[in-house]
């Protein structure tokens, strides 16, 4: 331990230490890694020393950023927390930007609107930029620009190899790792930086349309699902149903209200913009119209997602271009509505468009023939005090299934909470799957980064003391978020 607080620029922190729970705290406040060792990173080197000091010992290795992410929780190893490396560069002319392990959203998106320029990022500004691109990312302009992970040209990354080497990897490097770290969620070593390429995008036209579920949320789904068949890829758009609670932190009109919730994010003009919204205007009465034009740097606007931690589970399928059919739509709003015994928060994501068409350098992403994407999020309680993880569970297999007939896969960025096997072979089917646990084997030979989505086919978690092997479900972000 004092050989490993000697090379690292940071925190070096056990359990007891002053600042080891806040460092081990992540978004999701449903659970949290309890790991034997925590190095709080600064820099790549003190990631170097981190991932050396485990190789060593023979501990697994888990990352952490913002942890929305979070899935199976570490218990033992070494967790390596990279919140705090913050570094962002942008190049203008180059429109690219640098940015390190623990960079959110909403910073990226911020420092890239100085220089007219936009990331191609989620609908949450505290999301880690590095954890969503090693996801994927379905982002808020993915049909004219496709996922995240294919606006990714470089990446720093410490692979769990004999000499814990810290590699530059490109297409030119190495082709084979570029590939899979871009959007095969992580399992080869720690990211402590990426180069992505920025937008030219300074304004969009966007906001929510918020609707009465209780009287409409039927409607507006149907509408709008007709309505993405002629969408320009221009336009990226979404629904999403929530019950709201009745509380004084609630805007009056929306207080305990069941909303449906219409998101848009356009970069073509006001004016056709406008246009485009005018069907789902024609919906029925709006309790609140936020569609406007807006500068790129208020596009969480667009999504109002939550910024308190809390803890949640979710489930998602992808679906061909079927979508849901009437039978289908009225089952899964019954079975997510505000008459369930859990709370849910359903959404239906439109893909196509970009989306659907492999980036010049090919990715890990697989399923691009989706068209739609369905997921589900609901609230976990402690025992006796609300629903727990069996009951949502349970619940969202509830919701999902009468979307079975036009499942095409899952995707790895609305993946919250433990997974099966199943799960995780959906999200990399086949040689896609294949091809990453060869790489795997090669970039991390004794099976150190244990802690990922992939690894729950390999035969799921044990106790990291007793050996993990290759194989423990989801831990930190190496998912990815959205």
């Amino acid at each position: 331990m004092d050989a490993l607080r000697a090379a690292v620029h940071g925190s070096v922190l056990l359990p007891g230490d002053e600042g080891y729970e806040q460092e081990c705290a992540g978004f999701q406040a449903g659970d949290r890694h309890r790991p034997d060792v925590l190095v709080a990173a600064r820099t790549a080197d003190d990631v170097r020393a981190a991932v050396s000091h485990a190789r060593r010992h023979g501990l697994p290795v888990a990352v952490q950023a913002s942890g929305h992410g979070l899935g199976e929780a570490a218990r033992g190893g070494v967790l390596v927390s990279t919140r705090h490396m913050t570094g962002i560069r942008i190049d203008a002319t180059a429109r690219t930007a640098w940015v390190e392990a623990g960079v959110r959203a909403g910073d990226l998106v911020a420092e890239a609107a100085r220089h007219q320029l936009a990331p191609l990022n989620g609908s949450a500004p505290g999301v880690g930029v590095v954890s969503y691109a090693l996801g994927g990312g379905v982002g808020l302009l993915g049909r004219r620009f496709g996922y995240a992970a294919d606006l990714v040209r470089r990446i720093e990354v410490v692979t769990g190899e004999a000499d814990t080497p810290l590699r530059v990897v490109t297409a030119q490097s190495d082709p084979e790792l570029f590939w899979g770290l871009r959007g095969g969620g992580g399992g080869f070593g720690v990211v402590t930086g990426m180069e992505i390429e920025l937008l030219p995008v300074q304004r969009i036209y966007g906001g929510r349309l918020v609707f009465d579920g209780g009287e409409v949320a039927e409607e507006v789904l149907r509408t709008w699902q007709k309505w993405t068949e002629s969408s320009p890829e221009e336009l990226t758009s979404a629904v999403t149903m929530l019950p709201m609670p009745d509380i004084p932190a609630v805007p009056e009109s929306l207080r305990g209200r069941y909303l449906a919730q219409v998101h848009l994010a356009f970069t073509g003009s006001r004016e056709e913009g406008e246009r485009l919204a005018e069907p789902l205007r024609a919906i029925g009465a709006v309790l609140v119209d936020e569609l406007r034009e807006m500068p790129y740097a208020e596009c969480a606007s667009v999504f109002m997602e939550p910024d308190t931690p809390h803890a949640y589970r979710s489930a998602n399928v992808l679906l061909d271009a079927g979508g849901l059919d009437e039978a289908a739509r009225q089952s899964v709003l019954a079975a997510a509505g505000p008459d369930s015994d859990v709370m849910c928060v359903l959404g239906i994501r439109h893909l196509g468009g970009a989306f659907s068409r492999p980036p010049a350098v090919p990715n890990a992403v697989a399923h691009r023939d989706a068209a739609y994407l369905l997921y589900v999020l609901s609230p976990v309680a402690r025992p006796g005090e609300g629903p727990d993880a069996d009951a949502v569970r349970a619940r969202h297999d509830r919701v999902l299934a009468p979307a079975a007939e036009h499942v095409v896969g899952r995707n790895a960025n609305f993946l919250y909470g433990p997974q099966s096997p199943q799960v995780a072979q959906a999200v990399y089917p086949g040689e896609t799957g294949a091809r990453l646990s060869r790489l795997e084997t090669r970039c991390d030979p004794e099976g150190l980064f244990r802690f990922t989505l992939r690894g729950a086919a390999a035969g799921g978690l044990r106790d990291a003391g007793a050996g993990t092997p290759r194989g423990a479900v989801a831990a930190g972000e190496a998912p990815g978020s959205d």
